[in-house]
């Protein structure tokens, strides 16, 4: 794969929008400190969100792992 496809190809992922970024002004007050109740108030909500967030770790990082190997073979 040349270089200038595989920018191309990685121009056209789409964007993340995780859903904890989202929840969060929501757990929060003005200082930024947690709101316990409003966090226990949205807990499903954050199991979820939480999840959500690990498996685009996992993604992102066998993404790196896979460029990684590609950038070896190009050296």
């Amino acid at each position: 794969m040349e270089t200038k496809n595989l920018i191309r190809l990685l121009e056209d992922l789409p964007e993340t929008r995780l859903r904890l970024l989202e929840l969060t002004p929501k757990l929060i007050n003005e200082k930024g400190e947690l709101i316990p109740d409003r966090a226990t108030f949205y807990v499903n909500e954050l199991i979820e969100a939480t999840k959500e967030v690990e498996q685009y770790t996992d993604d992102t990082r066998k993404a790196v792992a896979c460029l990684k190997r590609l950038a070896r073979l190009w050296t």
